[in-house]
């Protein structure tokens, strides 16, 4: 069970189940949760073994498990479904076109989807994506996002996130707070943001206010012209944003750790990542050594994260 021996940390693992030094590691460090990708996913019935492995290990049902299920180019789900025309971009035009039909198609999709997540264990999506569509930004988002109308990105944003948990699956909003002006692919290098304050509060960060997701995923990200030194992530500055302008109150995440925009050594990266404020790190890559780094610099949960797991828990169960 999530308790207060329980760990501020997600992370990936290695293949189609659990190795034996992977076991071993969830039974001494308990992550808060596991996140899977497509090298995890071969069969239906395999990732059911494979969830269930898990979940056995801490005696608990509904262990957080999280996926990046967004449709369009991000789908884990490709060897059961073909979700590759269903971008946020098409559901976002089709919205403007027809609402009726939009909310039609929307809730078959969102149904299905969440039929096969919870026939596979996985009880967390980490959608929606709530970025700016913008012409000359880099294609990492494109048609991931919605749109380039800030309040169109809202409204579906809201709409997501209400149809996945009216479904009993949990949602995570992203990349907070706002990957659209990045010209370059964080996963690659660190994307350098020269917009000032008041642009960024009446656009970028606007279209993560008000929002019922329970999770929110940082975004590496430099915003110049209020953090200099620090990334999102490992910014006090931008965390301190995220909880009063934007308003956020749930868990804030970050996007994973080994990602090449962080230049930081990793065991440096992960105690900036807690200084600043976020609540939970995430790590995907499933290289068992860096997640030892990962897990003996993430502290306890405290209440705060406590609390949250359980509203959290209100939802999947």
């Amino acid at each position: 069970m999530i308790n207060s021996y329980t760990r501020s940390f997600i992370c990936g693992l290695k293949g189609t189940e659990l190795n034996k030094k992977e076991i071993y590691f969830l039974k001494k460090y308990k992550p808060w949760g596991i996140i899977l990708f497509s090298r995890n996913i071969k069969t239906i019935k395999q990732t059911q073994n494979l969830t269930s492995s898990i979940k056995k290990i801490f005696k608990n049902n509904n262990y957080p498990i999280l996926i990046d299920e967004e449709g369009g180019r991000v789908s884990r789900l490709k060897k059961f479904i073909d979700s590759s025309i269903f971008t946020s971009s098409y559901f976002a035009n089709l919205y403007k076109l027809n609402k009726k039909k939009f909310n039609i198609y929307y809730d078959v999709y969102v149904k299905q989807i969440s039929y096969l997540l919870k026939l596979l264990g996985v009880n967390i999506n980490t959608v929606p994506v709530l970025d700016i569509k913008r012409k000359n930004q880099h294609s990492i988002i494109g048609d991931r996002a919605y749109s380039n109308k800030i309040k169109l990105i809202s409204i579906l944003g809201d709409i997501t996130i209400n149809k996945f948990h009216a479904n009993r699956v949990a949602t995570v909003i992203k990349h907070i707070p706002g990957h659209g002006l990045s010209k370059v692919d964080s996963h690659l290098k660190l994307p350098v943001i020269n917009k000032n304050y008041t642009y960024l509060k009446n656009n970028d960060f606007f279209t993560f206010k008000k929002k019922k997701a329970l999770i929110a995923m940082t975004g590496h990200l430099l915003f110049k012209k209020i953090d200099p030194i620090n990334l999102v992530t490992h910014s006090k500055k931008l965390i301190k944003i995220i909880r009063s302008y934007v308003g956020f109150k749930g868990l804030i995440i970050t996007d994973d750790l080994s990602m090449k925009a962080i230049k930081l050594q990793l065991e440096t990266s992960v105690r900036k990542t807690f200084e600043a404020g976020c609540n939970i790190a995430l790590h995907c890559n499933g290289n068992i050594k860096e997640m030892e780094i990962v897990a003996k610099n993430s502290p306890r949960i405290n209440k705060f994260i406590i609390k949250k797991t359980s509203e959290l828990m209100s939802i999947i169960s």
